[in-house]
């Protein structure tokens, strides 16, 4: 759990994703058309990538990824995010950790 906090409190926005994943993909996408540059830690790609999944289904990722941190917090999987997106919060949620700017 430690490794993750640290990581997910590293930028303002970080994304655990892996490559093949085609929801990662998507949301990894919609972070980058609003303008935002999150740090992506691909689990199928880093060491003690299994951990870090195991980690995140304790916070409550089922399945493990996509696992969204916003400002050092645990946002939650696509379906969360989608939702903040739509209902118009996401973008608040980003300019209060800095990582929007308008």
């Amino acid at each position: 759990m430690d490794r993750v906090a640290k990581l997910a409190s590293q930028k303002a926005v970080v994304i655990f994703s892996k490559s093949s994943c085609g929801m990662c993909h998507a949301i990894k996408r919609l972070f980058y058309e609003l303008g935002v540059a999150p740090a992506i830690y691909e689990v199928d790609e880093v060491s003690r990538g299994k951990e870090i999944e195991w980690c995140l289904m304790k916070l409550g990722c089922n399945p493990s990824v996509p696992a969204v941190f916003i400002g050092g917090k645990f946002v939650g999987a696509a379906n969360t995010v989608m939702t903040l997106h739509l209902n118009g919060s996401l973008k608040k949620m980003l300019r209060d950790a800095g990582a929007l700017w308008l």
